[in-house]
């Protein structure tokens, strides 16, 4: 089961208004969503939900969700911070049947530069994505997608159908055929090419 239990307190208010005022009472509200049962207005205690969130295990996560002596599995969907003060101001949960698969977009992370002949001779990286959309269990998500960059020269192309998926993970098709990365040639290695053709040439 989930390593993080919110503990939640149902809302009587929805709407913009209600919302202030759950905010003004020292909580964070949010939405609970998805499965058969209509959406219900929730809120956290502030304190609480920061905790969790700084863990770096909330969002994208099998969450367990508390009210009262009722828990379920959710998986934090998505947070909202406030654009000044950059603190959370609302979020949703959408309740999952803890085996079940969920679709779900996953960070993307590159290792291994150093063992790239393309970068280590100067070449660019480009990422195309930063996340990649998969279906994976509700207790598995992965915490990340690798990409290894070993061996990758300069026009060389990395594509979601060439990773290696944790077991249970499958790419979506909206992102099957997608290049997640690329590696090209550097403002750098376009001038030093110009030079030596201009030496060339005299």
């Amino acid at each position: 089961m989930a390593d993080i239990v919110l503990n939640v307190e149902v809302r009587d208010r929805s709407g913009t208004g209600g919302a202030r005022a759950t905010r003004n009472g020292g909580l964070i509200p949010g939405v609970l969503y998805g499965g058969k049962l209509a959406p219900v207005s929730i809120a956290v205690k502030a304190g609480e939900f920061n905790k969790a969130l700084h863990t770096g295990k909330l969002l994208g996560h099998l969450v367990t969700l508390k009210y009262g002596q009722e828990s379920q599995p959710v998986i934090a969907k998505d947070v909202q911070f406030h654009p000044v003060t950059d603190t959370p101001v609302h979020f949703d949960l959408f309740r999952v049947d803890a085996h079940s698969s969920v679709r779900i977009s996953v960070p993307v992370h590159f290792r291994h530069q150093d063992a790239s002949p393309g970068l280590k001779r100067g070449g660019a990286l480009t990422i195309a994505l930063h996340e990649l959309e998969v279906m994976a269990p509700a207790d598995g998500i992965p915490e990340e997608i690798i990409v290894d960059l070993t061996g990758l020269d300069v026009g060389d192309a990395v594509r979601a159908s060439d990773l290696v998926m944790p077991a249970g993970v499958t790419v979506t098709a909206h992102h099957r055929d997608a290049t997640i990365a690329s590696i090209g040639m550097s403002s750098a290695m376009t001038s030093d090419d110009e030079a030596a053709e201009d030496t060339t040439e005299v």
